[in-house]
């Protein structure tokens, strides 16, 4: 049985309080679908929820407090709990409790490789096949530009997904982004971690204008090598924030 209430809360960081105060910082009560176990709605929104940092890395988790906020009985939030814990997403720490496990980072690592080598791929294959549409890239630099504005890190993050997404689709391999999007969710719990501060210490929304016009000039060396510098500056600021967040990580 899992039903630890948290008396050692893990602190916080003030980036993170300024990410997103919209009512979808919470969690999503499950609602009933024809044909779709309640467990594995459960499952798929406490996944989401520690990808995004809902639940941050350590947190502990009260069964009593997360049926009442889902809106589901025990059964089948003990079975997505079960799924979790298997996945390596959630821990179970003797004498305390179920934890949100923390950010590994080797995992992270292994998903910058992942992700780098099918990227750089999918750029190579959308400038070999004629001179690509970058509509839809276009249309998402716009909405980036408007969620930097509006110091809308979340949004900033959304469309930063669309942008890599599209690579994808314009390299007609639209199906190898869920491969990716799958190795990353470790990566992807670093970078809305981290994601305020690069926004504030290097140039993303430029990078990615670069990214879309070289695609767009079909110029693949110089493309694979932005596209590569790009993928790992989560990489080269790692210690950096380790250093300030020590309690958020495992190596």
């Amino acid at each position: 049985m899992i039903d630890v209430v948290s008396t050692d809360p893990v602190e916080v960081p003030a980036e993170l309080n300024a990410l997103d105060r919209k009512p979808s910082a919470s969690l999503v009560r499950i609602s009933r679908v024809s044909g779709a176990r309640i467990s594995d709605r459960v499952s798929e929104e406490l996944t989401a929820a520690i990808r995004d940092l809902r639940l941050t890395p350590g947190a502990v988790l009260s069964e009593t407090d997360l049926a009442a906020r889902l809106g589901v009985s025990r059964t089948p939030l003990r079975e997505a709990i079960s799924r979790l814990v298997d996945h390596g997403l959630l821990s179970v720490v003797a004498q305390v409790g179920t934890r949100v496990s923390l950010i590994d980072v080797r995992e992270v690592e292994q998903a910058v490789f992942i992700r780098c080598a099918l990227e750089t791929a999918a750029f190579r294959e959308a400038c070999a096949g004629g001179e690509p549409d970058v509509t839809v890239l276009q249309r998402i630099l716009a909405e980036q530009e408007r969620a930097q504005a509006d110091h809308d890190v979340a949004g900033f993050f959304d469309t930063d997904e669309e942008l890599h997404q599209e690579i994808f689709r314009i390299g007609r391999h639209p199906e190898v982004w869920s491969v990716v999007r799958r190795s990353k969710l470790q990566l992807d719990r670093l970078r809305r971690l981290v994601l305020p501060e690069l926004i504030k210490t290097r140039d993303l929304l430029e990078e990615h204008r670069r990214i879309v016009s070289l695609l767009q000039a079909r110029d693949v060396e110089a493309g694979v090598q932005l596209v590569t510098t790009h993928a790992r500056h989560v990489l080269d600021d790692l210690p950096e924030f380790m250093s300030q967040h020590p309690a958020y990580f495992t190596s």
